[in-house]
């Protein structure tokens, strides 16, 4: 009796295994994922997606299956994940105002082997908060105002020693040094160049490496960028040392000088650092990271434009040198200057534009959702990118055309030009690197007239779109005075 119990106990589990999964399997074909296809077994499209930005066009990769397949989204496999790419000024809103409520932020893992130390890998939600808390912060308007003079003097300085004594120069190269010493000076407090320089170099390795194919072997570009990582890393964590021994030697240290510092005096409700030296370094490789790519790539694609259309450069210098005039002969820039630069910002943004520094960044799924009537299921990817927008007549008229105007009364509509994002999740950079190009564009305007030395030179995307042979440009001093 007993065995034909069991049996039929058993007989029944079977059957009710068998209806969840077929009740499963139904609810699986009923969902309804976006349109678009996977491409290869494991690699996806992802050689697909780094040869558009590789020719400098990495907006056809999006605009090419958005035609194909949706205007609003649509799926793709990168970096071996299952990928929706969500398009549009919807799209960008869905994603920027719902995070941590279905997206979380993402970063591929052969990112994260490169830019964090190994025991920072699985970085917890947590410690991610604090690392954005800490830069939000220290970036606030209060905080930047007082940077202007230096990123001011320290322009002055740039052009008077790398640009003033050549007739010809590079740009990317240059602005890359110029951005760079400026954020290991106001993050770091580091001015003399030969250290900046054991910061810079490494760097260079880390975006060759987050630009190639992710093989962890010796000889590789991604090898060789893990190394660099850790050289970095170490080298942060002196220096981290370093200021916890001058804030010991301080009485009364309550005034941050640079980003280190603001960090170590931050304390939480029980008096203890709210962050330790990894997150600290952590942090500052990320903000060294944008220094060194983003916003120069901004700067060099203002200065090709100006090039390219004499009459917007000359309403810039109009505009700069009316401040100019306005100031002592050793006065530095302030607040109130940047305030006066609205048709020099409108040219950076519509540089921004074209050439967004960015191709924007990922999201995970942290559970089922619907939008645009397609289910994007639990644990997928998702992107955003300034490559739906940016360009798309629909957004912006004749958009190949340079027209800082468009910048001009409201503006575009929300959602539509994102180059640092939006949202909760928006560049804490982004005022940042306002001031940053409005006062090297004060100074460069101020001091030459240039024009390019290649006319048709070709343009490719690392983690930032550059000009291939750096923007090689003829420079005219000016001989007025102010």
């Amino acid at each position: 009796m007993d065995f034909f119990s069991n049996l039929l106990h058993l007989v029944l589990l079977c059957i009710s295994v068998s209806l969840i999964f077929l009740i499963y399997k139904q609810k699986s074909t009923r969902a309804k994922f976006p349109p678009g296809k996977k491409g290869w077994p494991v690699i996806g499209e992802t050689l697909e997606f780094g040869m558009a930005g590789k020719r400098g066009t990495p907006e056809m990769f999006i605009n090419d299956r958005m035609s194909k397949y949706s205007q609003e989204l649509f799926k793709t496999s990168l970096f071996c994940e299952n990928m929706a790419v969500f398009c549009g000024a919807s799209g960008n809103k869905f994603l920027f105002s719902n995070e941590n409520k279905y997206v979380i932020s993402w970063l591929p893992p052969f990112f994260l082997k490169v830019l964090l130390p190994e025991s920072l890998e699985n970085i917890s939600p947590e410690d991610s908060i604090k690392i954005r808390r800490a830069v939000v912060e220290f970036l606030m308007p209060e905080t930047l105002q007082y940077f202007i003079p230096i990123m001011d003097s320290m322009a002055k300085k740039h052009l008077e020693t790398d640009w003033s004594p050549y007739k010809q120069v590079k740009v990317l190269p240059l602005s890359m040094k110029y951005t760079f010493a400026l954020a290991c000076r106001l993050f770091m407090s580091i001015t003399d160049p030969n250290h900046v320089t054991t910061f810079a170099d490494p760097f260079a390795l880390i975006v060759d490496g987050l630009t190639s194919v992710p093989i962890n072997i010796p000889g590789t570009n991604f090898n060789r960028a893990i190394k660099a990582g850790k050289v970095i890393h170490q080298e942060l964590l002196e220096v981290i040392q370093q200021r916890k021994k001058e804030l010991l030697s301080e009485t009364n240290a309550t005034v941050a000088r640079d980003f280190i510092t603001h960090t170590l005096l931050a304390l939480d409700e029980n008096g203890r650092s709210v962050m330790n030296d990894l997150l600290i370094s952590s942090n500052i490789v990320g903000l060294l990271l944008a220094g060194h790519d983003t916003t120069s790539s901004a700067i060099t694609f203002v200065l090709k434009y100006l090039a390219d259309f004499p009459h917007v450069y000359n309403e810039v210098l109009k505009e700069q040198m009316e401040i100019a005039r306005s100031k002592g002969p050793n006065d530095l820039l302030n607040w109130d200057d940047i305030k006066k630069m609205k048709y020099s910002w409108n040219v950076a943004r519509e540089a921004m534009r074209l050439m967004p520094p960015s191709s924007g960044t990922f999201r995970e799924a942290i559970t089922d959702f619907t939008y645009a009537g397609f289910t994007i299921p639990k644990g997928w990817k998702a992107h955003w990118t300034p490559h739906s927008t940016h360009k798309n007549p629909k957004y912006f008229p004749n958009p190949e055309k340079f027209d800082p105007s468009r910048f001009e009364s409201n503006g575009p509509a929300p959602y539509t030009f994102v180059p640092f994002g939006g949202g909760p999740r928006i560049c804490p950079g982004r005022e940042y690197a306002r001031l940053e190009i409005l006062v090297f564009m004060h100074n460069v305007v101020t001091r030459f007239k240039w024009e390019r030395s290649v006319s048709d030179e070709k343009i490719t995307c690392k983690l930032s779109p550059i000009p291939v042979d750096g923007l090689p440009i003829y420079l005219k001093p000016h001989n007025h005075i102010y």
